[in-house]
């Protein structure tokens, strides 16, 4: 998947002295062989330690029978964890050229963010966000610097395009200091306006001139992202299994628990990865709207495991949560990833309306799966796993009657 001979912009055969730092001209879209860099990829483990501290966090509160307040600041320091991580994903697909100096800046963006999940454990027990915005303050003035630089390489509407990202990131850091320095009732209100309008700053500089961004580079990038925080989750759950087997020797109880869970983040990976979705980002309107989707996909994958340690803990008396508040810890992130899947990957590759229908009342049917008590996970792992094998059988349907053949990527 990775490359460590990624081709590289810029004059042929320059020395190594010449190569250490060079413009940071855009890529090539058509560009051949695209694939993540072994930079991207170590950017991407960093990131999931902020990541993995969020789900700890959200275990904690959920445990505690804090749910009503650890669910808002979960989804508020994912914002900020999701963000910076795709805007670095999207400027690196348009204009990485991988020299000293372009390290450096990204490593400085490595450092923000392990900052920001330092600062992660007082947001939600004390809702001082200081270290919290620290850390995204340090990634973002990262991310701007490398906008100017591209500007500086760049001319006419491509230039105004990076000036209007470099502007847009720093102005945004100024209102997100509402957070340290407003009430706390206030706090809310200051993460919402803002995160709408971070989300506003690609559309407004993009909006004379698409990056050169590739889709195949971005929908690896995407990908593997979605396998490291599915593996986080595994990681977690894990965790807490064992945790439980050696303190309570409660094995058996957690049976049901860890085979559901298997099942369900094996049938996420299956789901997610089914089809080939770089061939629908054709354009600015299609990819931003899946790009932001995800927010939604990574959020939920990650909340997956958290839901998992919650019915561990419940399992083995660690918390009063009651049975079907645990469950629903699972089932509810799950169906949320379901939907979220179909909605922005598979209905694009789906022919007829019970192809179509299979991810969504697989979600219902997971919500279901709450009110099932001990067996809920097991349930939703088994529902899961069926509509895998119900995507499969309805894949290979047409493709036996034609006597054709459906490309591996696509069987499921």
């Amino acid at each position: 998947m990775t490359s460590s001979s990624d081709p590289r912009p810029g004059p042929a055969g320059p020395s190594r002295a010449r190569r250490s730092l060079r413009p940071l001209a855009a890529r090539g879209r058509d560009e051949a062989h695209r694939v993540a860099s072994p930079l991207e990829l170590f950017f991407d483990l960093c990131f999931v330690v902020a990541v993995a501290q969020a789900g700890a966090e959200l275990v904690r509160a959920v445990a505690e029978g804090r749910a009503g307040h650890g669910i808002p600041d979960y989804a508020m320091a994912f914002f900020a964890i999701w963000w910076a991580w795709m805007n670095f994903t999207w400027f690196a697909s348009a204009y990485d050229n991988d020299d000293v100096l372009y390290r450096l800046v990204t490593l400085v963006q490595i450092t923000g963010v392990l900052v920001l999940a330092a600062g992660i454990s007082r947001a939600f027990e004390e809702h001082d966000f200081l270290v919290v915005w620290l850390g995204y303050l340090i990634m973002r003035l990262a991310m701007a610097s490398q906008w100017l630089r591209a500007a500086r390489s760049a001319e006419g509407e491509e230039r105004r395009a990076a000036l209007r990202y470099a502007g847009g990131v720093l102005l945004c850091q100024v209102g997100w200091l509402g957070l340290v320095l407003l009430p706390e009732p206030a706090r809310p209100w200051v993460f919402l306006v803002m995160a709408i309008v971070e989300l506003c700053v690609p559309l407004y500089a993009e909006k004379d001139y698409e990056t050169s961004w590739h889709p195949h580079h971005i929908a690896e990038r995407y990908g593997l992202f979605t396998i490291i925080v599915l593996g986080e989750t595994i990681a977690s759950a894990t965790i807490a299994v064992k945790s439980g087997v050696d303190e309570h020797d409660a094995l058996r109880e957690l049976l049901p628990t860890a085979a559901g869970g298997l099942l369900i983040v094996f049938s996420a990976w299956w789901i997610y990865f089914a089809v080939p979705i770089h061939g629908h980002l054709r354009s600015n309107g299609q990819s931003f709207l899946w790009g932001y989707g995800h927010y939604l996909i990574f959020a939920s994958a990650a909340a997956i495991g958290a839901g998992l340690e919650v019915e561990v803990e419940q399992a083995v008396g660690r918390t009063h949560l009651s049975a079907l508040a645990a469950s629903a810890a699972v089932t509810l992130p799950t169906a949320l990833y379901l939907v979220t899947v179909w909605a922005l990957h598979s209905r694009h590759f789906k022919v007829g309306i019970a192809q179509q229908l299979v991810l969504p009342t697989t979600a219902l049917l997971v919500i279901c799966c709450t009110f099932l008590g001990g067996w809920a996970v097991l349930a939703g792992g088994l529902v899961s796993a069926f509509a895998v094998a119900a995507g499969v059988m309805l894949k290979a349907r047409p493709a036996s009657r034609t006597g054709g053949e459906r490309p591996a990527q696509q069987a499921a």
